[in-house]
């Protein structure tokens, strides 16, 4: 494979990609395991769909439909969560349902013969353009600037929200901020994984870094790095074996979770056994 990477232009997108994707879900992958908004942004992928079927209808660039889809969910889903002082489970269901809905509905009311929606729903690095890769860039350099200028903000936000209102750091802007930068993650994942697999690669790296690491920088490095290695991974499975890139990397993602969830049972239950014996 290595050899078809010089070779093949669509090779070389998608390894800088992969690359490219890693960044920014090593980072925003921490903030959505500690902050616990799993769930969250699995509606916010899902609401996105609603803007890829209009973008099929209004015959504009299906992903700037599902990126005004998606930051208008982040923002509607948590706004009626502070608004309401309950959980944002019950908001968070109602834009998955209704983005999905519009996305089919758009779809259908497109003229002419249906588009396939397979690339945005399970994702297909092999087809990365160098448009979508200018586009990840810039959604990457974005991000990256938002948490280096806020970094002490999200530290004190993520470690404990009523701290940092303690301290005078405007929680809600960093509530939205946050928000906000999840949205733009899961539009920079949609080609890669699909917004079906998105959670895959967005919470396995972090929560793997998790098991093995209570230090912010450290759990946002090792969730990069861990990202990196499904993405080639997953791509060179793809490759070999010819079966969907982005099923091949939600897979790997969660049989890697799986398994450091298992190592870390184990070695805790040894170093237990070890300070029992110790202390006989």
């Amino acid at each position: 494979m290595l050899k078809a990477i010089f070779e093949y232009n669509f090779l070389q997108n998608a390894f800088l990609c992969s690359i490219l994707i890693s960044i920014v879900c090593g980072i925003i992958g921490t903030v959505i395991i500690l902050k616990k908004l799993t769930m969250m942004s699995g509606g916010i992928a899902h609401t996105s769909f609603g803007g890829v079927g209009l973008g099929y209808f209004l015959g504009i660039e299906p992903i700037i439909g599902a990126f005004v889809f998606a930051v208008a969910a982040a923002i509607g889903i948590g706004y009626i969560g502070k608004k309401s002082h309950r959980s944002s489970d019950i908001a968070t269901g109602i834009f998955w349902s209704a983005g999905m809905s519009l996305g089919i509905l758009f779809i259908a009311f497109t003229p002419g013969y249906p588009p396939d929606i397979s690339s945005y729903l399970f994702g297909d690095i092999l087809t990365v353009s160098k448009t979508d890769l200018l586009l990840t860039v810039i959604l990457d350099a974005i991000v990256v600037f938002l948490v280096i200028a806020f970094y002490n903000c999200f530290r004190a936000y993520l470690f404990d929200d009523e701290f940092a209102a303690v301290i005078r750091i405007n929680v809600n802007l960093i509530n939205n901020i946050l928000h906000v930068m999840i949205a733009l993650t899961i539009v920079i994942l949609i080609r890669a994984v699909g917004i079906v697999l998105v959670l895959a690669l967005l919470t396995a790296p972090a929560a793997v870094a998790r098991l093995f690491s209570s230090n912010l920088k450290s759990i946002m490095l090792l969730s990069v790095f861990i990202s990196v290695v499904l993405c080639f991974t997953g791509l060179w499975a793809s490759y070999r074996f010819n079966v969907a890139s982005g099923a091949s990397i939600a897979l790997l993602s969660s049989l890697l979770y799986f398994a450091a969830h298992l190592i870390k049972k184990i070695s805790d239950h040894i170093t237990d056994r070890k300070m029992k014996n110790q202390g006989n």
